[in-house]
């Protein structure tokens, strides 16, 4: 395999709905640059990129495939990203470490939601869109429709390069407006007969053909000249001006295929060649210093490790980009992110399951692989001793589902934390946390197929049974007036005892409110002098202050520490729900000690307990962990969507329209949000999609928090 400069490689990412066809497309694409004899169907589990055993369980792709094709003196890298919205994470992989987006629309159903979400990721990191109407065979296929409503969607930067004659079973030919030919296939797809355009659609080709002309002339200051003076550009000029619109993003070209008849594909292939932006057409990448890094071969060594992954026979892949400099193999490099030395004896470009090609040299823009390396995680940087480069440019969006996990047998507890720790490498949006407050082990992700798909990997490739339960909640406890307490430890067993005498006041504490100074509790009043104050910062949110305000020496200074130790013991465990208790003043204003008994331990106990009485009188609250939620539905199931909502106590914050659909903002309780990805999907029939993200502690309505409060007492009656 020759040695392709920077200048000839092109990065791609083929992204899309699922169900749009982009693993048979891809599959098309291997063909038609010879990398496989006969293509495979998603059907019967024989494609090239759906190669795991989990992909041909659920026949869909659940990872990005990497392969490459060698075509017209071009090398394309192209990734193969899952369709569902679950598995989101690898096609924002996919675009960070690629150049161009091609977004594959099913012609049968048009512009989904998913294709959205695609698409607004893509604009957010400035990435050029292609567009692939595909299955424009299918009985359902209406071009003028889709078109239309991309229009409507993504804006009048749609530019169509080819229209078909015919949509449906008739699908055999189209216009192509860029070469201004008509492309006819026979039953087997491949190879297309070119022609002359026919007279009966030569006005709508060249009315089309000059809104391309006129897109691509806008691009650049000589073309648009030439457009006013001529009307007319050479093909090699329109190349010119559509790649520098798909670079700046003022045009978005849409082909016609057909992937499974392998029509329209080898045409579009042609296009990826010759017009795409090439890897050093694109703005350079920023490394962690701020520093744009350049893909120069030339350069200093740098890697950028974007997939790992486990793979059958071979073990931990490891799949990256050059992001500078020439690679080649046997080459000693250090992991900057990790602080380790790795060799890289082998590397290789890969097309899926197929091909491992074995190479000696890759130039900086491409993407490769090597196998079984020591220390290397998805995410880090390697480079050549003295180089200093570091990545972090792809930032994944929150998880919105979650479940606690653990093995059937207990025992298993710590294979089963290696290998979800293997599992969150190869996909960074499959989040585990080993939570201390609710003492479970919370696996979080992007929907309940994606968790789903994490269970059925375990439990088939690693034969580790595992059970996934509800989450519990992590409320808060917190209080609403102040309140007064004391109590005295006192225990005598022979030698020496026990004292302690701790006297407090508690208040709901806010930022910047003033120092205390009186406190009145029926006909009793308290005068404060603060001595001291302590501002604790809580690792769960909000704060504890505590003032000591200690005159006369009723309690030694040395004592005080103590108190705070058990004030914290109870805002680690409130005395409601168990809960972490949050945003307390504490004001220690009198107590007594013994010359002899007292000790650091009475005054712990002493402070923990009087802080539990005036926690109960201080009229305490639960509060609840609320999250912003935003929901894209279709407006034809817009009522169904608002009134689960509001079955799940959801306040309604706002409704647009964006593109097409409809955007419900509310405000939802985390409790109320445990189901809500399948919910969503089975009545939007899943068409539908949403985000969500921590919001804000509220207090739980008064009939939840004494449930809350009833499961509490039950559960530690059970426990004594």
């Amino acid at each position: 395999m020759k040695v392709y400069k920077t200048n000839e490689i092109k990065n791609i990412a083929l992204l899309g709905s699922k169900g749009s066809g982009k693993t048979t497309l891809a599959e098309a694409m291997l063909l038609e640059c010879g990398v496989i004899k006969r293509r495979g169907t998603v059907e019967a589990g024989t494609t090239v990129c759906d190669y795991f055993p989990v992909e041909k369980e659920y026949g869909s792709s659940v990872f990005s495939t990497v392969f490459y094709a060698e075509f017209n003196g071009k090398k394309l890298n192209v990734v193969d990203c899952p369709g569902a919205d679950d598995f989101v994470g690898n096609a924002i992989t996919a675009l960070n470490v690629t150049d161009t987006g091609v977004i594959v629309i099913n012609g049968q159903y048009g512009v989904e939601v998913g294709t959205q979400n695609i698409f607004r990721t893509a604009t957010s990191i400035d990435k050029p869109i292609i567009f692939a109407l595909n299955q424009l065979d299918g009985e359902k296929a209406d071009y003028e429709n889709v078109i239309e409503q991309m229009k409507e969607i993504f804006g009048s930067k749609i530019t169509p390069i080819q229209y078909p004659l015919a949509c449906g079973a008739g699908f055999n030919s189209l216009i192509d407006v860029l070469i201004m030919k008509k492309l006819t296939w026979g039953p087997d797809g491949g190879t297309p007969t070119v022609e002359e355009i026919p007279a009966a659609e030569m006005d709508r080709a060249m009315e089309l053909h000059r809104a391309l002309v006129e897109a691509a002339a806008e691009n650049d200051e000589s073309l648009m000249e030439k457009f006013f003076e001529t009307e007319h550009l050479t093909e090699d000029e329109l190349r010119l001006g559509i790649r520098k619109g798909l670079i700046d993003r003022s045009i978005y070209p849409v082909f016609c295929v057909s992937a499974a008849k392998d029509m329209g594909v080898r045409r579009m292939m042609e296009f990826l060649g010759n017009v795409v932006p090439f890897v050093d057409d694109m703005p350079a990448p920023v490394n962690t210093a701020g520093e744009e890094v350049k893909p120069d071969s030339n350069g200093p060594l740098s890697l950028f490790v974007f997939k790992t992954t486990i793979e059958p026979h071979i073990g931990e892949v490891s799949y990256f980009k050059v992001m500078s400099g020439r690679l080649t193999a046997g080459v000693d490099l250090d992991n900057v992110t990790r602080g380790s030395k790795e060799r890289l004896a082998q590397i290789y470009c890969v097309c899926g399951s197929q091909v491992k090609t074995a190479v000696d040299t890759l130039e900086a823009g491409d993407i490769g692989a090597t196998v079984k390396l020591k220390d290397v995680r998805t995410g880090n940087t390697l480079n050549q001793k003295g180089c200093e480069y570091e990545f972090d440019f792809i930032k994944y969006p929150a998880p919105r589902y979650q479940r606690a996990v653990r093995p059937v047998t207990e025992s298993d507890a710590e294979k089963l934390s290696a290998i979800l720790t293997r599992m969150h490498e190869e996909d960074p949006t499959w989040v585990v946390e080993q939570s201390k407050e609710l003492k479970q082990t919370i696996l979080s992700g992007q929907g309940e197929f994606h968790l789903r798909t994490l269970k059925w990997r375990v439990e088939n490739n690693d034969k580790l049974p595992i059970l996934f339960e509800e989450p519990k909640i992590p409320y808060r406890e917190t209080i609403t007036k102040a309140a007064r307490a004391d109590y005295r430890h006192k225990k005598q067993s022979g030698g020496s005892g026990q004292f302690g005498e701790v006297h407090l006041i508690i208040e709901p504490y806010t930022d910047d409110m003033p120092a205390p100074d009186t406190y009145k509790f029926g006909n009793q009043e308290f005068k404060m002098s603060v001595r001291d104050t302590q501002e604790i910062p809580l690792a769960w949110g909000g704060k504890l202050v505590v003032c000591n305000c200690i005159v006369g020496g009723a309690i030694d200074a040395r004592f005080i520490p103590a108190i705070v130790k058990g004030l914290m013991d109870r805002m680690e465990q409130g005395p409601l729900t168990g809960s972490y208790a949050r945003d307390v003043r504490v004001c220690i204003y009198d107590g007594k000690m013994h010359p002899v008994d007292s000790n650091e331990i009475s005054f712990r106990l002493a402070g923990r307990n009087a802080f539990s009485e005036a926690f109960r009188n201080a009229n305490p609250k639960v509060l609840e962990p609320v999250y912003d939620v935003e929901v894209m539905v279709p407006g034809d199931v817009m009522g169904d969507v608002m009134s689960d909502l509001q079955g799940r106590r959801a306040i309604i914050m706002g409704m647009s329209s964006e593109n097409g659909f409809e955007k419900i903002s509310a405000k939802v309780p985390l409790k109320e949000m445990s189901s809500y990805s399948t919910a969503l999907s089975s009545i939007t029939g899943g068409r539908s999609s949403f985000t969500m993200k921590f919001a804000s502690y509220e207090l739980v309505p008064g009939d939840v928090q004494e449930k809350l409060l009833k499961e509490y007492a039950e559960k530690n009656q059970n426990e004594e």
